[in-house]
């Protein structure tokens, strides 16, 4: 082989590599902070955001729970009612209560409109820590330190039923979006996946080696992620019970996983101050978002899917730009 040939194949394997490498950039969100709300004198510990995506709603440590216009980034007065640090927050699925959950023990539902508290559910006796709403929104779970899981009228505030962990603490409840299974996760490193009825057990999930923090379904309602102390995620198979996928790439706890409204991006937030976004069918990271100089807590997408809200344990919110290359 002469040697002008040589470079002319060195040349075209460079130029191949170029071309290849544009490709993968092309390929790659490109994510910019485009807000940061200042929003909370402690830890944000929990977001929610209303079905009509128009409002952001945040907990905090410092006992407050606040509304935000997410068009203006103005925010209303802050909900003031619990005696402790607020870790839960949700809204209904009419969009018309937020209901919040606290170290106080308490679960308080507030009218969205004026907010006023409707009614303060009390029966646990440690700090609520979980909240979810079934879809049809006729029944509020909540989960709490005290190792029960406690099922509520959505309507009546009148508790149902108590299921008892005695697993530890319940870090996160779940329900698919088919409302055909609810999920529970604890500190004894176990997820529970309940049939509708709330009152049967499914599947044990194991396979963490720390507590779990985190828990989302995906829109198709055939996978669930979980983040846990052990610094992984872990994708099961809602039918099975079998884990699917691990996914490593933090070097901390994480606190929060949620996948994007079209199912194909999970975002996870951890104590390591970075976010991260994965490809929810392989599970390769897709790209690490730096811009927490503090632990992150909470991660959620808008309904709309094209952007990512941050909160922090210094009381502030992120927000990203999540747009394509292309």
């Amino acid at each position: 082989m002469s040697r002008r040939v040589k470079v002319l194949i060195v040349s075209l394997v460079a130029v191949s590599d170029i071309c290849l490498m544009m490709a993968i950039q092309q390929q790659r969100p490109t994510v910019q902070i485009i807000d940061t709300l200042m929003s909370h004198p402690d830890a944000v510990n929990s977001l929610a955001f209303s079905p009509d995506g128009k409002t952001l709603a945040s907990a905090s440590a410092d006992k407050t729970i606040r509304l935000w216009d997410v068009v203006t980034g103005e925010v209303r007065s802050p909900l003031n009612g619990h005696t402790a640090a607020v870790y839960a927050v949700i809204f209904s699925p009419d969009g018309k209560t937020l209901v919040s959950g606290s170290k106080d023990t308490t679960i308080k539902l507030w009218d969205v409109a004026t907010g006023q508290v409707r009614t303060t559910l009390k029966g646990h006796t440690d700090c609520v820590s979980a909240l979810v709403f079934s879809p049809d929104g006729m029944t509020l779970v909540s989960g709490s330190w005290d190792q029960s899981i406690k099922l509520w009228d959505a309507a009546t505030g009148q508790e149902q039923t108590t299921l008892d962990e005695n697993n530890g603490a319940v870090f996160s409840v779940a329900f698919s979006l088919d409302a055909a299974t609810m999920a529970s996760a604890n500190a004894n490193r176990t997820i529970t996946l309940w049939n509708r009825t709330a009152g049967s057990e499914r599947h044990k999930l194991k396979g963490h080696a720390g507590p779990v923090f985190s828990m989302d379904f995906s829109p198709d309602n055939k996978t669930l992620a979980s983040g846990s102390w052990d610094e992984t995620i872990k994708l099961w198979d809602v039918a099975t019970g079998r884990e699917r996928l691990t996914l490593r790439g933090h070097s901390a706890a994480v606190f929060s996983v949620r996948f994007s409204p079209d199912g194909k991006t999970l975002a996870s937030a951890s104590h390591d101050k970075t976010i991260r976004l994965w490809d929810a069918a392989t599970g390769r990271q897709r790209t690490t978002l730096r811009g927490c100089t503090s632990p992150a807590l909470a991660v959620t997408f808008s309904p709309d899917g094209k952007t990512l809200f941050t909160g922090c344990t210094d009381g502030r919110i992120l927000l990203w730009n999540l747009n394509s290359a292309k």
